[in-house]
């Protein structure tokens, strides 16, 4: 008679797994897109029907890495997010009196999100993500409309970007990739912008305009091992898988009819062997331009996706009246 409380081996031989092996390759994707052009952006609202508005943003990966079809080989990953906004509700009575309404913002990485897997417990990065996101959004919402009530965005990145090039970790030579500016969370904190931005049309809340969230960069022209330098650029919507080094990056939300930034965070520095961008204030302003750019391209794009879902409850509420 067997024994029932135990779990029995396999009756044959077993072999442990055997794992392909990375390419060691250190050439870096070249940029198949003009320094003007944004990258792909996908929207949806609605998704969620439980909230009081919802929205998913995803941003295509670079097409210009060569593919591979093996199961183990790492790719760029697109950025993924989704945003849902719960309220405005009313304030618990033991509350004090407000006079405009309670923002509160959650920014949460998946554990699936990253290449390695995090944890469950919010970070110090994911703190920071929402305490910038909140800025960009509390100048956009008109908060006196609601008093003693408070509103929930709370923003989960289901796949998201590093801010190194993987190769970094294994390679340690002078050929390696360099990023000195944190170009991969200010790409998440622009996506996460954006698609809040969204949500909150979704949700009906008044706002003064679409805020938008974009990103500019000062990258080394130099694209792989051996090249000569050919001095410095300003890329919109930059990624650092196309991109060697990264020296400065910015982002900016931005309202444009009232042609305001609601949040500005900047990181890097330029060194002064450089050419026509060595002088700290060109290069300062010339980032922030950038950056506006991006994020008046980017509002195109939410003006697209939000237009016919307002239209239509614009609509709902005139056939109730």
């Amino acid at each position: 008679m067997t024994d029932r409380r135990r779990i029995s081996g396999p009756t044959g031989g077993t072999a442990p797994p055997l794992l392909s092996n990375l390419s060691t390759s250190n050439t870096s994707p070249s940029l198949s897109r003009t320094t003007a052009n944004l990258q792909r952006i996908f929207l949806k609202t609605g998704l969620t029907p439980s909230a009081s508005g919802s929205a998913y943003l995803e941003i295509e990966q670079p097409s210009a890495l060569p593919r591979k079809k093996s199961l183990f080989s790492l790719s760029p990953s697109p950025l993924k997010l989704t945003c849902t906004v719960h309220g405005p509700r009313p304030l618990p009575r033991t509350a004090p009196f407000a006079p405009n309404i309670l923002l509160s913002t959650h920014v949460k990485f998946a554990p699936f999100a990253p290449k390695g897997r995090r944890g469950y417990l919010r970070e110090t990065s994911e703190k920071d993500l929402a305490v910038h996101l909140e800025t960009a959004l509390r100048g956009a919402i008109v908060g006196d409309r609601w008093p003693k009530s408070g509103v929930e965005i709370i923003v989960t990145i289901l796949e998201g970007e590093e801010d190194y090039w993987w190769h970094e970790n294994s390679i340690r030579s002078d050929d390696a990739p360099h990023i000195t500016a944190a170009s991969g969370m200010m790409s998440i904190l622009a996506g996460c912008i954006n698609v809040a931005s969204a949500a909150i049309v979704d949700a009906g809340l008044d706002c003064i305009d679409i805020v938008a969230g974009g990103v500019a960069a000062i990258v080394n022209k130099t694209l792989g091992p051996g090249e000569s330098d050919q001095g410095l650029q300003v890329i919109l919507d930059p990624n650092f898988w196309e991109h060697r080094e990264i020296l400065a990056s910015c982002i900016v939300s931005y309202l444009q009819s009232r042609d305001e930034i609601t949040e500005l965070w900047m990181n890097g520095g330029i060194p002064h062997s450089f050419g026509a961008l060595s002088d700290e204030q060109n290069s300062i302003t010339r980032l922030i331009d950038g950056a506006v750019q991006a994020a008046i391209a980017a509002r195109h794009v939410l003006v697209e996706a939000t237009k016919e879902p307002a239209e239509h409850r614009l609509a709902q509420q005139k056939i109730m009246t």
